[in-house]
């Protein structure tokens, strides 16, 4: 089966087409302007790539309807929908791919994977919010997590590059958006985001964990709207709001020369990814695998030694020649470290194909 993969982000989407064995035989990126796809661009994008036998898109949140890939009909679409409002950058561009191929590939079966499903075998104890139980009733207030679609692959990755069973895993996906899981058998159980994707590691444009006081202080007596608080958290936080800029790559650059402002989202950044690693490792009882991927995982040395120079005490050790070389896949460990450390390259095209062939099986 030939699966068109639709990887669709806040601001672009990733298409790549894959026969029966995974083979990547072409792939296309495309623009999201305005939130939605330009339909010439997706013509012209699918006459290049080839017929298909089924779509697979990444949709980000599944909430507590979905536990596994579904194909998409129009009331799985009316579900999603209603799920926006918890995913607003990334939810309506994915309903907007689903609409647009629905309409250029008629009778191509379309299947939603989600980045929810992963994360829907965390224990009880990890996924409730000490919140009022009619509250927690009411309205299915819970950890989600997300990326699940990544922490599935690099941890499966990880146990082909071990060479068996890896033991107590520690997935980092860090890119624009970043987040950890904690894995042990291939399930997940632990991570850092929750509710929605605001919560936990600092990202491009996203604050990460705040005191839910200081929210609250900053809408009583009007300091900021709704509206203000609701912008500033998702689109100018993060190392947008320490440095200026979204993009980690000039962020470092900015910090070796000495740039006093990059220099503190550098260090805010690592304290962090350092403190979540470990709060991971607690949730394993130790760590035996520790697995760097997505944009940043995969190309910021700075960033995969940084998280290491603070977790020695887990016995993570990293090969700075090798952090430094390392093209993904590669190992990084150093000689005498009792966790064994990798990047991986993410493919969450392999996942969704996976999971889009198993749902129409």
């Amino acid at each position: 089966m030939r699966v068109l993969v639709v990887n669709t982000g806040s601001t672009s989407v990733k298409l790549r087409l894959l026969d029966a064995d995974d083979t990547l035989l072409d792939r296309y990126d495309l623009a999201v302007v305005d939130g939605r796809l330009p339909a010439d661009q997706v013509v012209r994008a699918l006459r290049s790539l080839g017929p298909c036998d089924a779509v697979g898109h990444r949709v980000v949140h599944g909430g507590t309807a979905y536990r596994s890939a579904v194909r998409i009909d129009d009331r799985v679409r009316r579900t999603l929908r209603s799920l926006t409002e918890l995913a607003p950058l990334h939810q309506p561009q994915a309903l907007a791919a689903v609409d647009t191929l629905r309409d250029l590939l008629p009778g191509v079966p379309q299947v939603a994977c989600f980045d929810t499903t992963f994360h829907s075998t965390l224990p009880e104890a990890a996924a409730t919010y000490a919140l009022p139980a009619p509250w927690r009733k009411r309205f299915t207030l819970r950890r989600y997590g997300f990326h699940g679609l990544s922490h599935a692959y690099a941890a499966r990755r990880a146990a082909e590059l071990v060479g068996g069973d890896p033991g107590r895993v520690v997935t980092a996906h860090l890119g624009a958006g970043a987040s950890l899981a904690a894995v042990r058998d291939g399930r997940c159980v632990a991570t850092t985001m929750g509710f929605t994707p605001l919560e936990g590691l600092v990202m491009a444009t996203r604050a990460g964990d705040v005191d839910p006081g200081l929210m609250l202080w900053l809408l009583r007596e009007g300091r900021l709207t709704y509206e203000e608080l609701d912008h500033g958290l998702t689109h100018r936080s993060g190392l947008a709001g320490l440095a200026g800029t979204a993009d980690l790559r000039e962020v470092v650059k900015r910090a070796e020369t000495g740039d006093a402002e990059a220099r503190l989202a550098v260090d805010v950044y690592l304290y962090r990814l350092r403190g979540k690693v470990a709060a991971m490792a607690s949730a394993l009882d130790g760590l035996d695998t520790l697995v760097f991927t997505g944009g940043v995982g995969e190309h910021q040395p700075v960033v995969r030694s940084g998280a290491a120079a603070g977790l020695g005490f887990l016995g993570v050790r990293v090969d700075e020649e090798a952090d430094r070389t390392a093209v993904p896949d590669a190992e990084l460990t150093a000689e005498g470290s009792r966790v064994r450390v990798f990047v991986v390259a993410a493919r969450e095209d392999l996942q969704i194909a996976g999971e889009t062939r198993e749902a129409l099986a």
